[in-house]
């Protein structure tokens, strides 16, 4: 079996379906941008000027959630100056690259209608195109292709992609114990063999990245993991499950209503066919029970990975209703019209979207920029989000939820708040200053700041919500 995308007759329309998406995409997202990627520019940007693989120069530790796309950066940073869109242009390749596997999956499963409805419905929906910028297009679009070489029984692929898949994200190992238990269970009674090969791959590539992780950083995994679970023990946090519901409730409307009623009848279908389908709706359902029994706090960008598995449902759901044409013509006609429909509305809201723009990322982009002009580029800089303002300055920072120093996270408890956590951090690490949006930290403001520090400039915020920037110089011990 090989992979349809390859050959003649399919190639130059998969080029122009792949180019055409992204093309479109990226005129769209260009300049959309949130907080959390930039934690990873700024590892890519130190690491093409040649500082570390670090966040702060000096400290190794791995706040990064995705090596191999700050590594990915941090070469293409040679050739192009502006991070933030090329991150944004490799999401926009990414997504259109996931349609074309998702297509080509529902045809090697010989579903093809379901293969058209992914085609159209994939691309466009709002809760993957909200994550542009970071790597969850890329991890997906990797995952995908390792099950897609895995259908086409290409073992050595399958294994590149799925350590890929890992090194984008950690729980990308999720694919590769998917797809090893599926072949232990159903393909080892045909081919009676192991490929070592494949799994001697799979393990080189992995042993040499953990390996370099260990002896460079002292510890394999990206502290982040630990801080978001820290961060969801917090009373005054929500944890992935129950934050599920809340971002199911941004769909609280009748075509998505719509959907899931394709979805439901997708299931079915599946079951009652014993679709091979089922193989990539275990890696989302495996990856949304791992994510719930870490107990991480709720980030939008966590339920994407979901994305695929619903795209399938509503797909499976469809391609029901075309082979129920034999019965009745005009299922075929139902089947397309619910397609379009569909694919019509996911449009509309992420039009909508890309003309949203999250008003923290031009007033941190200035805050950045006023730190690296106008205070010493050895000072220590205390600050709650760290991202965007981090990617602009280069200054040391301390940051007060505990991506960047584990030891703060370590502080983040059910009974503390973000304010116990900024005392903690500014007696630890004493930055000489502070950058704080205004109305926040009420406790930490009374109890230090105000005691502490002055204000030494003030960066307004021009849109509707007035959430100022207000930067600080503070008296720190002897």
């Amino acid at each position: 079996m090989s992979f349809s995308l390859f050959k003649r007759r399919s190639f130059w329309l998969a080029a122009a379906y792949l180019i055409g998406v992204a093309a479109v995409l990226y005129f769209f997202f260009a300049a959309y941008g949130y907080d959390d990627p930039y934690i990873t520019y700024r590892y890519a940007n130190n690491l093409r000027h040649g500082l570390g693989f670090v966040f702060n120069p000096g400290e190794q530790v791995l706040s990064t959630t995705t090596p191999l796309f700050a590594m990915l950066l941090a070469a293409l940073g040679l050739f192009v100056e502006n991070l933030p869109q090329t991150a944004n242009l490799i999401s926009a390749v990414s997504i259109a690259a996931g349609g074309l596997l998702l297509w080509q999956l529902a045809r090697q499963w010989k579903l093809n209608a379901a293969s058209w409805a992914a085609l159209a419905l994939y691309p466009t929906f709002s809760l993957l195109l909200q994550t542009t910028g970071s790597e969850t297009p890329l991890y997906i679009t990797l995952g995908l292709a390792a099950l897609a070489a895995y259908q086409a029984r290409r073992y050595k692929t399958t294994a590149v992609l799925a350590a890929l898949t890992g090194l984008a994200r950690p729980d990308g190992v999720l694919v590769a114990g998917v797809l090893g238990l599926h072949y232990l269970v159903f393909e080892w009674r045909r081919a009676r063999a192991i490929p070592w090969a494949a799994l001697a791959i799979y393990l080189a590539i992995n042993l040499a990245w953990y390996g370099f992780a260990w002896f460079y950083f002292g510890y394999p995994l990206p502290v982040t993991l630990a801080a978001k679970q820290q961060q969801g023990s917090m009373a005054i946090s929500q944890q992935f499950f129950a934050g599920f519901f809340k971002v199911a409730g941004w769909y609280n409307t009748w075509p998505y209503w719509l959907e899931l009623g394709l979805a439901a009848l997708g299931a079915f279908w599946c079951v009652r066919r014993r679709s091979p389908a089922w193989l990539l709706l275990a890696w989302v359902a495996v990856y949304f029970a791992g994510y719930s029994l870490l107990g991480v706090s709720q980030y939008f960008w966590y339920y994407a990975p979901l994305v695929p598995g619903f795209v399938l449902l509503v797909s499976l759901g469809v391609e029901a209703l075309w082979a129920g044409r034999s019965q009745w013509r005009g299922w075929a006609g139902v089947a397309v019209l619910l397609t379009l429909t569909a694919a019509a509305m996911q449009a509309q809201d992420a039009l909508h979207l890309s003309q949203v723009r999250d008003t923290r990322l031009p007033r941190y982009t200035q805050t950045g920029l006023w730190l690296a002009q106008n205070i010493p580029a050895e000072a220590r800089v205390g600050l709650l989000e760290v991202g965007i303002i981090g990617y602009y300055a280069p200054q040391s920072l301390v940051d007060f939820a505990g991506l960047i120093q584990p030891a703060v996270a370590r502080q983040l408890k059910r009974e503390t708040s973000y304010d116990d956590a900024a005392l903690w951090a500014v007696e630890a690490y004493q930055p000489e200053y502070l950058a704080l949006a205004a109305g926040t930290l009420p406790q930490f403001r009374e109890a230090y700041v105000n005691l502490h520090c002055q204000p030494i400039h003030l960066i307004e915020d021009p849109s509707e919500k007035k959430i100022n920037m207000e930067i600080y110089h503070c008296q720190t011990a002897p």
